[in-house]
């Protein structure tokens, strides 16, 4: 039997991620790059050479880390289909020490977001903004953010297979129930659509985008997760305890929890010039 990518094979692969009990989040990227594997080699056989070909391809489009993030997503379908003959080894790179100036959203930034949504009128987003950034959660666990939550004063969040309880501070849990107040929101997720549904990943991402211009900031900077990174960026340099910081952001792995709060260049630059050692 020839070994090539059907939609059938596919579908089983995505019925075995979510057997494995795999996120939602996780299950998309899966199958959109195996799914764009299966473009790429449209209909020829499977072999290593076809893969080491994908594996090429990626270098001039994506940076190291998406690259690889794409191979393990293909590598994961070619084990399951028992191709495992045809699996590959990912791009070797250096650790980054810094992240780019360029995708850092700044604390100035991040309150010339907030004021531009308060100034449009969109109290939702504003509170969505301040919810993300002053808790560190996910925009995939805005749901558990309830009144119920909210009044308690902490959420009981459950994601990729973990249970973590996240606080909200007082001055969040007053905003939140008076935004709750204003919209009768009696119960349940408090950032829901005119239907009651939960917002969605891209309806908070397009939100966030039309935000870009009138507050001045990079739309490379503007979407859901880097304000998580500000969140992580700023407790460490108050705490500067990474343990407790990956319990906070619900990471199985202190080194997930090292990419968060990589600084700029220039911020090490800073340091280093007050060291004085240039006599």
């Amino acid at each position: 039997m020839k070994r090539i990518i059907t939609n059938p094979m596919i579908g089983d692969f995505e019925n075995y991620l979510r057997s494995d009990e795999k996120s939602d989040n996780t299950i998309e990227k899966y199958l959109r790059d195996v799914k764009a594997f299966a473009v790429f080699a449209q209909t020829r056989e499977i072999s290593k050479a076809v893969v080491m070909e994908f594996k090429a391809s990626l270098v001039n489009s994506y940076e190291i880390t998406s690259a690889n993030s794409m191979i393990a997503a293909v590598n994961a379908f070619l084990r399951f289909m028992g191709w495992m003959n045809c699996c590959i080894k990912q791009f070797k790179g250096q650790k980054k020490v810094f992240c780019s100036e360029e995708k850092e959203l700044t604390k100035a930034e991040y309150v010339r977001l907030v004021n531009n949504a308060k100034q449009k009128g969109n109290e939702r987003l504003n509170l969505i903004l301040q919810t993300i950034c002053g808790t560190g959660i996910r925009v995939s666990e805005l749901q558990f953010i309830t009144v119920e939550a909210v009044r308690k004063g902490e959420a009981v969040v459950s994601c990729k297979n973990k249970t973590r309880t996240v606080f909200i501070v007082r001055e969040l849990q007053k905003k939140l129930l008076n935004y709750t107040k204003a919209k009768g929101i009696i119960t349940g997720c408090i950032f829901i659509t005119k239907s009651g549904k939960p917002m969605s990943r891209c309806n908070i991402w397009r939100e966030m985008k039309a935000l870009c211009e009138q507050a001045e900031v990079s739309p490379d900077k503007v979407f859901p997760h880097n304000l998580r990174h500000l969140f992580a960026r700023t407790f460490y340099g108050i705490e500067k305890d990474i343990a407790k910081l990956a319990d906070i952001l619900g990471h199985s792995s202190i080194n997930t929890t090292r990419i968060y709060i990589i600084t700029t260049g220039a911020e090490h630059k800073r340091k280093m010039e007050n060291m004085r050692l240039i006599i």
